[in-house]
């Protein structure tokens, strides 16, 4: 089920192979700069980025002895390459190769959370068009209080994802960087003009500073980002879980033909998508922690953090890749009840229209306090003990001092809240 929603793609980003694919770019990169600038043989880089490649399994079989990642790596190509890999991985530490691969493949991963926020931004936008004048009933502490369009919860959510876009291109321009700096950042036995060219070739930034690796407040900016777009969406699908209880149902994820909601009970129809959503958004939350737990390194170099980010970092963009196209499909295909939201809209009894009923006694010249006072007694015997409010208002001497009946009915009018909606939406362009 999760290979049909998450691009295959992020998740190869975060497999060992490309890893390793990606640290050998950068380590032929480097030869080919070393090359450019005449500290080795040209003919050494041509025949390195003609030779140069790696077996995974002998690589998982090096490692076996040396228990370093990196040697084992640099040992297999040297196999491939032959005489000429003595100039692989000169002046270089493995944070170098290690943390300039982990800037390429974060920002790749970025660019696919990016595609997906505009893909479901589209769909959100068709909707929010959809239902720009399908009428409900705005609720505020999950009370009803006054009406609004489903179309403009809509574009609210539009307006979100649109922040958050803004903070993923951020944070990819923070996590797109490289270094190539040596042991302690110092350049003491490379060439800074290497890092230069190397960077610029890949497409990222070379950092101002590093030690032996990039600082992780990048990685946690990246991190804590992924997790405010993964509180976006379950903040989304639990609205969506809200709307679909059955004391509501005016909206609910499409129900499938042969799709079975409960193995007790037939009747069942549950939002179970959305929950998925809201559960896996705890995962991202709970991951940026660990993240900003990396900030804090011995001397600012240590590698206390690797163990940490080879786990949230596929962890948490899966995770929000799945997210986003899970949510686009259910929105895409959302049921939606106009008629239901209606119902609900006049289960107070005309409740919803207090504020308008006292604003309309204020315009007549009376305190504000006391025309809230007349107004909630009245509400308040629709609340307690089901009275009728509209005949209740109209019977109130202090309100028919100053408001006619007429006036009283044209205070009842939905269709006054909403005068504004095609102003909001044009702000969309909708």
């Amino acid at each position: 089920m999760i290979e049909r929603y998450t691009n295959p793609e992020m998740g190869r980003i975060w497999t060992l192979q490309h890893e390793f694919e990606v640290m050998l770019d950068v380590e032929i990169a480097a030869c080919d700069a070393m090359a450019e600038l005449g500290q080795i043989p040209k003919e050494a880089a041509v025949n390195i980025r003609e030779k140069a490649q790696f077996n995974l399994e002998r690589v998982k079989e090096i490692e076996k002895v040396t228990n370093h990642d990196i040697i084992a790596f640099l040992t297999n190509v040297a196999e491939y390459v032959g005489e000429d890999s003595k100039y692989i991985h000169k002046g270089l530490t493995s944070s170098d190769v290690k943390d300039t691969a982990l800037g390429i493949m974060m920002k790749k991963s970025a660019d696919i959370i990016l595609d997906d926020l505009r893909k479901f931004r589209e769909v959100l936008m068709r909707r929010a068009a959809e239902h720009k004048h399908t009428v409900c009933i705005g609720r505020t502490h999950g009370i009803h209080a006054e009406p609004m369009t489903l179309g403009l919860k809509f574009a609210l959510w539009s307006a979100e994802v649109d922040r958050d876009i803004e903070r993923v291109e951020h944070a990819r321009k923070m996590v797109a960087v490289g270094k190539l700096s040596g042991a302690v950042g110092t350049y003491s036995n490379i060439d800074p003009r290497i890092e230069e060219i190397v960077c610029k070739k890949l497409g990222i930034e070379a950092v101002k500073l590093a030690t032996q690796v990039i600082q992780r407040d990048r990685h946690a900016e990246y991190m804590t980002t992924l997790a405010i777009v993964a509180s976006s969406f379950e903040k989304f699908a639990t609205e969506i879980r809200n709307l679909q209880r059955t004391d509501i149902r005016e909206a609910e994820e499409y129900f499938t033909p042969g799709q079975k909601g409960s193995s007790a009970m037939p009747h069942k129809r549950n939002p179970i998508t959305c929950e998925r959503v809201s559960g896996m958004a705890r995962l991202v939350r709970g991951n940026a922690i660990a993240a900003m737990e990396d900030i804090t390194l011995w001397h600012e170099r240590d590698i206390s953090h690797s163990s940490v980010e080879r786990v949230i970092l596929p962890d948490s963009t899966i995770n929000v890749d799945y997210c986003i196209k899970k949510f686009t499909n259910i929105i895409d295909k959302l049921l939606v009840y106009p008629e239901a939201m209606m119902d609900n809209l006049n289960k107070t009894g005309g409740l919803i229209y207090s504020q308008r009923i006292m604003l309309a006694i204020v315009s007549k010249g009376v305190l504000r306090e006391d025309a809230y006072k007349w107004v909630q007694r009245n509400a308040m015997k629709r609340w307690m003990a089901g009275e009728d409010f509209r005949t209740n208002v109209e019977k109130d001497e202090d309100i028919a001092k100053y408001l006619s009946k007429a006036e009283i009915d044209e205070c009842f009018d939905y269709k006054y809240f909403l005068r504004h909606v095609d102003m909001i939406m044009a702000r969309f362009g909708l």
